[in-house]
């Protein structure tokens, strides 16, 4: 298998894991901070950035499966771990699998139920359908207050706020993610995310934003349930990703997670 993946820093691993259509610099806005204390991996998944797809990489099972393959491969089983939406469901799966050590899973994926599986599913199809149809455009959205605030209104707390260049990486990314369509109806409308962690892994710790428009913060109670133990902490000035709307309570929190 062919992972893409950055390491930065000296100490013990952290592994950062992004969500779907994202890549690994979905985590600059903290990944530098990380890296004074620790040896910071951040990777492409399967079919995300620069990591070629693999035959089942439009699954999660097949993502998962890919993943913990990798973390064999790489020496790095039983290392603590960051994700975000997709990202923090792989990382919660890993401790169910009993394969990390602690924990942080940021508004992870996988807890929706009933009419939730199609408002997730249809609110995503139809951003990466825009996204792909404006094109060229997507810089000068991506560098426009305004724009930004009207295209990523679900996602952000506050849009406006967002760095520009971080912004276009991250639309121009979900634009060219391939599998995005096939992996997102596997993960809207297959099973649902498991618990508990196994007893080897690490403290689990789930974050959620307060403001988060796609992943309701009901679930966060869903992802509690399913991992009882688990340390829930709220970012109140946050949409789904807390990392960008509040990089510095995300990298309070993850210090104060994984040490």
């Amino acid at each position: 298998m062919a992972i893409h993946h950055v390491r930065r820093g000296q100490g013990k691993p952290l592994i950062l894991v992004h969500g779907l259509g994202s890549t690994r610099r979905s985590w600059s806005l903290i990944g530098l901070a990380l890296a004074q204390q620790r040896e910071v991996i951040s990777l492409d998944l399967p079919g995300h950035g620069e990591s070629p797809a693999e035959a089942d990489s439009t699954t999660f099972a097949g993502i998962a499966r890919s993943f913990d393959e990798w973390l064999t491969a790489e020496g790095l089983a039983g290392s603590d771990m960051v994700g975000s939406s997709m990202g923090g469901r792989i990382v919660l799966e890993m401790a169910r699998r009993g394969r990390t050590g602690a924990v942080v899973a940021l508004d992870p994926g996988g807890f929706w139920e009933a009419w939730e599986r199609q408002y997730v599913y249809g609110s995503l199809i139809a951003s990466a359908t825009l996204l792909r149809s404006l094109g060229p455009a997507l810089p000068l959205i991506a560098h426009s207050a305004a724009a930004r605030t009207a295209i990523l209104a679900q996602l952000s707390h506050r849009p406006w706020a967002l760095p520009g260049d971080l912004v276009e990486s991250e639309l121009a990314s979900i634009a060219a993610t391939r599998i995005f369509d096939a992996l997102l109806r596997d993960l809207a409308f297959g099973e649902l995310q498991e618990g508990p962690a196994a007893s080897g892994s690490g403290p689990v710790t789930i974050g959620w934003g307060r403001h988060d428009r796609l992943l309701l913060p009901v679930q966060a109670e869903r992802a509690c349930a399913a991992f009882p133990g688990a340390r829930l902490h709220w970012f109140d000035h946050s949409g789904h990703f807390p990392m960008l709307d509040e990089p510095d309570a995300a990298l309070a929190l993850i210090r104060s997670a994984v040490g």
